[in-house]
């Protein structure tokens, strides 16, 4: 046995019960026959020592310029593996298995750590493609010269854990579960290994075939963990309810087809933020029974309210802001609670009531006339009828509260905006907000929120000049003194504090999209070229903001200021308008080549197949690129592929689910909160009916990820619990841009 032979024995205790091991991918793993056939790259120096394998690492050079390798591993998508090896290595090292050619498509990414004596590594992933892999250690970037020593190298298919199959259970075909557009795209996805062409035939409410087809097969999805096809039926277009997709003895869930899918989704969605208010009672004959409570921290005990709060001070304020602090205290009542937890956060606040806003806004641009989204009885709110718009009434309750976080006249740091607003401790499910009894603290202000609530303000400003014009006055001399004070203190970065205590960090370390986006709403609110001149210094100005992966989100917003520019930006010298439109819709073609290629039809193709934290507001903003697209250029495959997108929030997705609650055959009814929180308190209701789930989230960050989804398949990372707030939350930026959509689809024909 060599050296680091002798972790052996450990390696073998982490092969889980029930994971047979398959035949060896490695040949001579040991390096005991000299017939293992790993390369070395520039900079590497390979010797075979004592029955391992040692690479002599130059210093210097950026992580992959020193590389170890071996190709020719030949995988099966679908399929689950084991890498194991022992190591020296004195660093963290990472190890990738990846495509053995452009563009090194990445289906497993592990980092070992350093350790000073000989230690196993294990870990597992699923294969996701055919073509030859190549197992790669990138060892560049040390200051000096280093060694790096590896033994036990082994590659053995294994056993997939019982989460990995998640996407075979349900329906074999799936569709949108609401339904489809009558002259819209109509397509389902069928859950099959057979690599053939399936027949498949559409029946109507009495089960008489209606239509008839063959499905497309599309091969493995790695996001979904299963082969599949595509099933067509896009020339039917007969209105009714009641459909379902058969082939043999599968069907899929019942669904309509109608010219008029949307309008009530678009009321729902609205209507969701009414009972996310703070500082306001909520009416049940409004919001309906079950949602009827007290009002939330206007100081009635037990809680102490946010009619009067200090800034955070001692030790907790120390480690996160140094010697900042604050004598005075301000009244941040109102607005809206951000998630299913008691807080209140400036950047999140200000993308949320922005993309209200930008509803309107599209609504009464684009829109037409009768576009509902410019109705003052859209939604669920006292205010519906006062001739108001509701988007609009809606809207400005998270202003004034916005507003309300700016450091006062005469104070250090006046203009700039309080990051964020929560409690000093965190509180669990099930919780009324007027029963939150912890203390309450403002937190530092930051560069980001003040560029954020100068952008919104600005952009409220212009929107309710004919309803408001003295709030629309109020908003834009808050916005241009929001600017004067973010330009003024441009590092005032928001921290990351490892999980703090009782509320979100909302992070960013990169303040140049909220300025772009400022600089954006207040050129066109007001036109004035100093504001023009910013936009052009920015690198966002004519870069690529606009992505797959996600077009934007609270953290990235320049893609949502691009979109601004491009649909209200007429102001602008003709040959920037020209260059910010073609830039939208080159990302719109771009997007509907890549939703070509996913077997589920939603736009969305995030890095490695990991899908992110929110991963349906994603899907939700890249709609929103593509609404945009159609909007400027009439053209309807930006339409239909809005359109079919949605299919996926809807029901057509790995796991045969309707994301939004009330919607669909399945849908959530136990997402994280505090106070619809029937799953632990049957006093207390479930989420009202529009609530949209977050998604899967590949990365498992709460309890119940922890236990029940080990090994998923990333589309598959998701489950209806309470305490899953990693993938079933609900939150105002999740709602937000679903308002948008489905207003959008509601609006266009």
């Amino acid at each position: 046995m060599s050296r680091l032979g002798i972790a052996q024995a450990a390696i073998a205790v982490l092969i889980l019960p029930g994971m047979a091991a398959g035949a060896e991918l490695i040949v001579d793993g040991r390096f005991e026959h000299g017939e293992d056939s790993f390369w070395a790259g520039d900079g590497v120096t390979l010797s075979r020592d004592g029955g391992q394998l040692c690479a002599d690492v130059s210093a210097g050079g950026e992580t992959w310029d020193r590389l170890v390798g071996l190709n020719g591993l030949k995988l099966e998508p679908g399929l689950h593996y084991r890498l194991a090896l022992t190591t020296d290595a004195v660093r963290a090292v990472p190890v990738r298995i990846q495509r053995g050619a452009e563009p090194w498509t990445t289906q497993g990414e592990f980092m070992i750590a350093g350790a000073p004596e000989p230690a196993p590594f294990s870990a597992d992933f699923m294969a996701t493609e055919a073509d030859e892999a190549q197992l790669i250690f990138p060892l560049g970037g040390a200051e000096k010269p280093w060694r790096f020593c590896v033994d036990d190298v082994s590659l053995t298919e294994i056993a997939a854990p019982a989460a990995a199959n998640r996407a075979k259970d349900g329906p074999a075909i799936r569709v949108n579960q609401l339904g489809y557009l009558t002259d819209g795209p109509k397509r389902a996805t069928v859950i099959s290994d057979a690599r053939q062409a399936i027949s498949f035939q559409l029946v109507d409410a009495g089960d008489a075939v209606v239509g008839e087809g063959t499905t497309r097969p599309s091969g493995f999805d790695p996001s979904a963990g299963v082969r599949t096809h595509v099933a067509d039926f896009s020339a039917y277009g007969v209105p009714g309810d009641g459909y379902r997709l058969v082939s043999g003895d599968w069907s899929s869930d019942r669904f309509s087809i109608s010219d008029n899918l949307y309008g009530r989704l678009t009321v729902d969605a609205l209507s969701w933020f009414y009972p996310q208010r703070s500082g306001v009672k909520i009416r049940g004959d409004i919001a309906g029974k079950a949602y009827a409570r007290p009002a939330g921290h206007i100081g009635v005990a037990p809680n102490e309210g946010d009619t009067s709060v200090g800034c955070l001070s001692g030790p907790a304020a120390k480690a996160l802001y140094g010697d900042w602090s604050c004598s005075y205290r301000l009244d941040v009542s109102g607005g809206w609670y951000d998630a299913g937890d008691h807080g209140k956060y400036a950047v999140n606040g200000a993308i949320s009531a922005a993309q209200l806003l930008a509803t309107y806004e599209r609504a009464r641009s684009f829109g037409g006339a009768k576009s509902p989204a410019l109705g003052d009885r859209l939604s669920r709110i006292p205010e519906s009828g006062n001739g108001i718009p509701d988007l609009l009434d809606e809207a400005r309750w998270e202003l004034q509260f916005l507003l309300s976080m700016m450091v006062p006249d005469g104070e250090p740091l006046a203009g700039m905006v309080h990051h964020k607003i929560h409690d000093a401790e965190w509180t669990s499910p099930p919780m009324l907000p007027s029963e939150d009894p912890k203390a309450r603290a403002l937190h530092r202000p930051s560069t980001a929120a003040t560029f954020d609530v100068a952008a919104v303000a600005a952009q409220a400003s212009r929107l309710y000049a004919k309803d408001n014009p003295s709030f629309a006055k109020r908003l834009l001399s808050a916005a241009r003194k929001a600017w004067v004070a973010a330009n003024a203190n441009p590092v005032l970065t928001a921290p990351k504090s490892d999980g703090n205590a009782g509320g979100g960090d909302y992070d960013d370390d990169d303040v140049s999209d909220e300025l772009y986006w400022a600089a954006t709403e207040l050129f066109l609110t007001t036109g004035d070229a100093k504001y023009l001149e910013a936009l052009r210094a920015s690198p966002h100005w004519s870069g690529e903001v606009l992505q797959a992966t996600g077009a934007f989100d609270w953290r990235n917003v320049a893609g949502f200021a691009r979109l601004q520019l491009a649909l209200y930006g007429e102001a602008l010298p003709k040959a920037d308008l020209a260059m910010i439109r073609h830039s939208v819709l080159t990302a719109g073609r771009d997007f509907l080549t890549r939703q070509a290629a996913e077997p589920f039809g939603q736009i969305y193709r995030p890095r490695n197949h990991r899908y992110d934290w929110g991963s349906n507001q994603l899907i939700l903003q890249n709609i929103i690129v593509l609404s945009a697209a159609f909007d400027l250029s009439g053209d309807r495959a930006f339409l239909n592929g809005a359109r079919e997108s949605m299919d996926y929030l809807l029901g057509r997705n790995a796991l045969a689910f309707s994301y939004i609650t009330g919607y669909g055959a399945r849908s959530p009814v136990n997402q994280h909160s505090r106070w619809y929180a029937r799953q632990v308190d049957p006093s207390l209701p479930n989420p009202p009916v529009g609530s949209l789930a977050g998604g899967p989230n590949s990365t498992p960050v709460d309890a119940i990820a922890k236990q029940r989804l080990t090994g998923c398949a990333p589309q598959t990372c998701y489950v209806d619990d309470i305490e899953a707030y990693g993938s079933n939350e609900i939150t105002i930026n999740w709602n937000a841009p679903l308002v948008y959509v489905a207003s959008f689809l509601a609006d266009a024909r």
